[in-house]
């Protein structure tokens, strides 16, 4: 097998399946629809189930759903008929999966799940087989061929019930009216969990670190208070302790090339007035987002009360230095 009958053998494989995940898009219809309305009605939690691929793909399907704001988790169907059927409750929704609609394992908790009066969703290739025939809800996932040569390994089969099962999890999240902060709350672990959790309240410079001087200060005084501080800026309040104004690095090289005498200038003839700011407890991705937007590269923001009091400052190292940029 040369370079190129490798290549080309890749690339029918991704066209395999983005031809059976595409399919899919037709059959998002009535029976979806139901799916999704039981599981919202369900008062307890979805119980995938599944055996071999299919059993890897329930797995999946189950950890997507649960971190998307559906309770889920993941049974083997030969593990049910041996005692983890007690994981099942009426108040819950049973979730199948298997290709062939025929598997044995699954079959075997049909009556079962009838006697607690557990409704059962399923996917299946097959509209006519015995699962799709006896659930109350039956999600076709069938391909027209596997990716597989030799139309036997589970490829693009085991593909459309993945794509399947992400539509109705991320149709729930919707509908569930899912956000940032509920997501957050399944997702404090790692990197993605700091984006998700953490304010600016807890990267900034607050206190005695907070650089900010008065209204009356000349330049030579906020000179000081930047190398004092170590933000390469400095926030100037009014009298009543607003914001009035911030004074940056990019300020002084302003100012030096207008000649000013930085000694006796007053800083209000030479701050930025109306400076970008965050509030208080907003998400520190509320920063990077502004710092982006507005270009603020090597100055930084300053975060403020309700009152526009200012309380704490940040720049884009503290935002490194915290992991979320």
């Amino acid at each position: 097998m040369d370079k190129d009958t490798r290549i080309k053998a890749g690339q029918r494989v991704i066209a395999i399946e983005a031809e059976a995940a595409t399919a899919l898009a037709d059959r998002v219809d009535s029976a979806f629809d139901d799916a999704v309305t039981t599981v919202l009605n369900t008062a307890g939690r979805v119980i995938v189930t599944g055996v071999g691929k299919s059993g890897h793909i329930g797995g999946k399907i189950a950890a997507t759903l649960a971190s998307t704001g559906t309770p889920a988790f993941f049974v083997h169907a030969g593990e049910a008929s041996h005692g983890d059927l007690g994981m099942v409750t009426r108040n819950d929704v049973v979730l199948a999966l298997s290709y062939s609609g025929e598997t044995g394992e699954l079959l075997q908790l049909l009556p079962l799940l009838k006697r607690l009066g557990t409704p059962l969703i399923c996917m299946t290739g097959r509209p006519e087989s015995t699962l799709a025939t006896r659930a109350d809800v039956h999600l076709d996932v069938s391909v027209t061929i596997e990716a597989c040569p030799l139309d036997l390994a589970p490829s693009a089969s085991t593909t459309a019930a993945l794509v399947m099962g992400d539509a109705l999890a991320i149709t729930l999240l919707e509908a569930r009216d899912f956000g940032v902060a509920d997501f957050a709350r399944s997702h404090p672990g790692g990197q993605l969990g700091r984006r998700l959790l953490m304010t600016v309240d807890d990267v900034m410079h607050q206190g005695d670190e907070l650089p900010l001087i008065g209204l009356d200060a000349t330049i030579g005084d906020a000179l000081l208070e930047m190398t004092a501080k170590g933000l390469g800026m400095t926030g100037v309040a009014d009298a009543d302790g607003h914001l009035a104004g911030v004074f940056t690095d990019g300020d002084l090289r302003r100012t030096l090339d207008l000649g000013t005498d930085p000694r006796s200038t007053p800083i209000a003839e030479a701050m930025t007035q109306s400076p970008k700011t965050i509030s208080a407890g907003a998400l520190a991705t509320e920063a990077i987002q502004m710092l982006e937007t507005h270009r603020i590269g090597g100055g930084g923001l300053f975060v403020v009360d309700t009152d526009n009091h200012a309380v704490g400052a940040l720049n884009t190292q503290d935002l490194l230095r915290a992991g979320i940029l």
